[in-house]
Order: structure tokens, then C-alpha cells, then sequence
């Protein structure tokens, strides 16, 4: 693995589309929550698997409908390394909030493993997957 080209700058831009991620879905904006992706973009979590950011948007559009109605969620970058130029990978935690809390219950805790490709100076997720937590 290469990490020596991974400049500040570079870095800042992959720990970004976190924040990125957080505040559409704050918003509740499918649309925006969808902008981090490629066109072919993976998105996976628990017992879903979207293929496509038009995938992506249509079924967080839906969940934030329904099941994530009002809720919020954090996510942490705990490790950032370019693996080839111009793909990264990340590693975060966090989880969901429930509507109203300001912490994430033991129960909607996760990782997250996010591939990262740059597109014409943009950093955008390839993909996306994320399992629940546990205790290590």
C-alpha cells in the first residue's frame, strides 16, 4: 500500500464525504445523501444491497420515509489510507440516532468501510458498506 502521495489535502477531501453524508442525511436529502456516490456505486448495510446511485437515492428517499424518519447519524474517520492513486479506503464509526438522542444506543453502533475513487478532482464513494459494531 502507498500512503506517501496521500497528502493533507487528499486526505482532507476523503474525511469530507463523511460530513457529507451526515448532513443530507440531517436534511433527510436523498438526493444530496445520493451525490456522494459514482453512477455504479455499492451501497451495503444490514440485509440491503443497492446497486447504482439511482438505487441509492430511491431507497434512502424511501427510508427516510419511513424507517429513519427523524433520525440522525455520526460517523468518525478512524483510518484513511490510499491503496492505489486516486482510491481510498476509509474506516469509520458511528451509528443512527434516534429521533432525540444525542447518543448512538449500543444496538445502531457500527463500522463503516468506504472505497473512495477521485472523478475529476472529486472524491466520491464507489462503495459503501457498514455492519453493526459489537464489542471490539
Amino acid at each position: 500500500m502507498t500512503t506517501s502521495t496521500f497528502n493533507a489535502e487528499a486526505q482532507a477531501a476523503v474525511a469530507a464525504v463523511p460530513r457529507h453524508i451526515v448532513a443530507a442525511w440531517a436534511e433527510h436529502d436523498a438526493d444530496a445523501f445520493a451525490r456522494a456516490f459514482t453512477e455504479d456505486a455499492t451501497m451495503i448495510l444490514p440485509g440491503v444491497l443497492c446497486r447504482g446511485r439511482d438505487k441509492i437515492r430511491g431507497y434512502m428517499g424511501q427510508a427516510f420515509q419511513g424507517q429513519l424518519k427523524g433520525t440522525r447519524v455520526t460517523g468518525t474517520p478512524v483510518d484513511a489510507r490510499l491503496i492505489a492513486p486516486g482510491v481510498a479506503v476509509l474506516t469509520t464509526e458511528g451509528g443512527v440516532l434516534e429521533p432525540g438522542a444525542e447518543d448512538v444506543s449500543p444496538a445502531r453502533a457500527i463500522r463503516a468501510s468506504w472505497i473512495l475513487v477521485e472523478r475529476d478532482g472529486e472524491w466520491l464513494l464507489a462503495a459503501y458498506q457498514n455492519s453493526p459494531r459489537g464489542e471490539s
